[in-house]
């Protein structure tokens, strides 16, 4: 949804679904924290303001992006929530690391959605550079917490209301 020039924190607020009875995890990343709990700050508001009370979130936090689809997976089997927000950074660097961290995170996130059937948004950002980073964590293109914490309110409602 993002591009160079958008800001990721603007929404219309009339066309998010009402959220007041809806339960969400956040599972976030300690990995580039500076990064990382600013998306939280922004997903958790976002929840907030579209009417989540706050006793229906669950953050948890994991070790670094990797076990990010295992702590959703977790969230989904022990617990209620209606969906989940996973946050993460990763940061190129100079070897293929980057390359494996980001392709198991996506593929786990991806695998979590469909075995579970319960919306699991992809609020990892895999940038180039720290910058990067910061620019879309609440930095001069928004924060991608609060687009990902839509696009779960979102999903939500659409299962809802197939069911």
């Amino acid at each position: 949804m993002a591009t160079a020039h958008t800001n990721l924190s603007e929404y219309d607020k009339e066309l998010i679904p009402n959220a007041s009875e809806m339960s969400f995890g956040i599972v976030v990343s300690e990995w580039n924290a500076n990064i990382t709990d600013n998306l939280l700050k922004g997903a958790y508001k976002a929840l907030i303001d579209n009417g989540v009370l706050p006793a229906n979130i669950i953050v948890k936090h994991t070790p670094g992006a990797y076990e990010l689809p295992l702590a959703a997976q977790l969230l989904i089997e022990n617990t209620k929530v209606d969906g989940v927000v996973a946050i993460g950074s990763v940061i190129q660097g100079e070897t293929k690391h980057f390359d494996y961290v980001c392709e198991a995170v996506s593929q786990g996130i991806k695998d979590v959605n469909l075995k579970y059937g319960k919306p699991v948004t992809f609020c990892v950002l895999t940038d180039s550079t720290m910058q990067q980073g910061i620019d879309r964590s609440g930095g001069k293109h928004g924060n991608k917490g609060i687009e990902c914490a839509v696009a779960a309110i979102k999903m939500v409602a659409l299962k809802k209301s197939l069911s």
